[in-house]
């Protein structure tokens, strides 16, 4: 993509997130709203916006035969993150409730010509695949969009096998008083970036971390902070997570 057009891009997605208003009823409803004219020039936008996605994906074990559900895909390129370890899967179901962001995940697997991947319409705290246990769950800035965010978490516990493997990368503010071996943030961050987001459904919530960590068997974390696009002088706190369910 040129310059000239990824600019445009940018344009175009930064006048849907301050401009267009979010319609529905229904959260599948308000998701198609919002995302209806973003969803070609998505993923230019999000790559200086959601970070440590690749550097999650590269940290994730991967054995031939698996089974990996992507819940809250988006647009399908969590399965570009992999590159030629995709192909070790025996399934992969990117999972989305957005029609018009799945639309751009089903032209991505059809232009690529992954037989093993599906892209799949459902609701990230109910879908069950064909196979009783999977092996690799993720969610890619996809949890703070889940309303029921502790029912979708529930949820990716009851799919994985005992010792399958979770992923996670998200915003986050941490509680006022965090335990010792977590990053505490200030009042600005804690009260400041639950508002910004909050306009675009987005929710940053203090408890996702404390509750994952009981839930789930720590491998590794990383709490940092990146940048915004067209305000790179403001950081906003994101973690990369890898846990398992307890054998």
């Amino acid at each position: 993509m040129s310059y000239l057009n990824t600019r445009l891009n940018d344009v175009k997605t930064v006048w849907q997130l301050l401009v267009s208003r979010i319609d529905g009823q229904t959260h599948t409803e308000r998701l198609n709203s919002f995302y209806q004219g973003q969803a070609v020039g998505y993923d230019q936008f999000r790559k200086r916006l959601l970070h440590g996605r690749c550097e999650l994906f590269e940290s994730l074990p991967v054995s031939a035969g698996d089974i990996w559900v992507d819940l809250g895909t988006g647009t399908g390129e969590n399965a570009e993150l992999w590159g030629q370890r995709l192909q070790q899967f025996q399934r992969a179901y990117l999972v989305d409730l957005c029609q018009p962001l799945l639309d751009v995940c089903s032209q991505r697997i059809s232009d690529r010509g992954w037989p093993n991947v599906s892209a799949v319409c459902h609701d990230a705290t109910s879908f069950t695949p064909p196979e009783s246990h999977v092996d690799l769950v993720t969610f890619s800035y996809s949890l703070t969009m889940i309303p029921d965010w502790f029912q979708a978490v529930n949820h990716a516990w009851d799919l994985l096998r005992p010792g399958g493997m979770l992923g996670i990368v998200d915003f986050y503010v941490s509680r006022k008083y965090p335990p010792h071996n977590l990053q505490s943030h200030g009042w600005f961050q804690r009260n400041f970036w639950p508002v910004w987001f909050a306009g675009d459904n987005v929710f940053l919530n203090s408890d996702h971390l404390p509750y994952l960590l009981d839930r789930f068997e720590l491998i590794s974390l990383n709490e940092s902070q990146g940048s915004l696009p067209f305000l790179p002088f403001l950081k906003v706190p994101f973690y990369s997570l890898i846990a398992k369910k307890p054998l």
